[in-house]
């Protein structure tokens, strides 16, 4: 049975950022995930997971300047040291949290770009490196260019290829479905030739990125399929629900824990 983790950026946004934690645990989650915990101090989050028994399964490594736009800087031209920082960072919370695996976001640049490919391939091969010394997995995850446009990963073959060639153990795919289903369609067969390099699974209803419980998708068939390649990792709910987050979460009773 997969093991689901409520994003806390896009859920329970009814409560501040840390009383999240609690009200996610009180709705039957045992794990977390949410984009970036760096404007709480490491060890209220770290508190706050222990008080609830919640394993914390992701967060990104800092993004650049979110608020001006930016969506990552490894595929920026002149950036790699405020990267390297940016990585100690990330490590720090790391550390109070427990997380064992990270997502490093490329940027907004042109994917034809030789030199935004090469500042990219550079600056994941120190994240992973770095992150492995910590014994922690880096991942990379293609998003949709309708979300995001001018994202410079938009491919999952583009994210395949870069994990194949760098050969680094701990260098794993975030195999988010609804951004799948956007790029390319084709899930089902596409989970089954990529798990031995996914390292994260998030999902959502697809096109309205809402409670997986419709439209496109056929979830309840996923979840089976998922079970059936043998995947022992988190499945992350990065979905905004269509109602309150509490109103939204019948699809997954039969999975909180009691």
């Amino acid at each position: 049975m997969p093991v689901f983790a409520a994003n806390l950026t896009m859920m329970f946004n009814e409560w501040p950022f840390l009383d999240r934690f609690d009200a996610a645990a009180e709705a039957g989650f045992t794990a977390v995930e949410y984009l970036f915990p760096y404007e709480a101090p490491p060890e209220a989050i770290a508190e706050r997971l222990a008080r609830n028994k919640l394993e914390q399964a992701l967060f990104n490594l800092p993004p650049g300047d979110w608020a001006a736009g930016e969506r990552g800087i490894a595929a920026l031209p002149g950036r790699f040291e405020e990267l390297k920082a940016d990585v100690e960072r990330a490590l720090d919370y790391a550390a109070a949290t427990g997380v064992k695996r990270l997502h490093l976001m490329a940027g907004l640049a042109d994917p034809s770009d030789p030199e935004a490919a090469d500042c990219y391939r550079r600056a994941v091969a120190y994240a992973a490196e770095r992150l492995a010394e910590k014994g922690l997995d880096l991942l990379l995850e293609p998003i949709n260019g309708r979300n995001m446009p001018s994202y410079f990963l938009n491919d999952f073959g583009a994210a395949e290829r870069l994990i194949a060639d760098l050969g680094l153990a701990n260098l794993k795919l975030q195999f988010d479905i609804y951004h799948r289903q956007i790029i390319h369609g084709d899930v089902t067969m596409a989970l089954r030739r990529l798990m031995p390099v996914t390292g994260h699974i998030q999902i959502a209803s697809v096109p309205s990125r809402q409670e997986p419980d419709g439209e496109e998708l056929n979830y309840p068939y996923l979840f089976a399929e998922i079970d059936r390649l043998g995947y022992a990792g988190f499945v992350g709910c990065e979905y905004s629900p269509s109602r309150g987050t509490l109103e939204g979460l019948a699809w997954f009773k039969p999975f909180a824990r009691s």
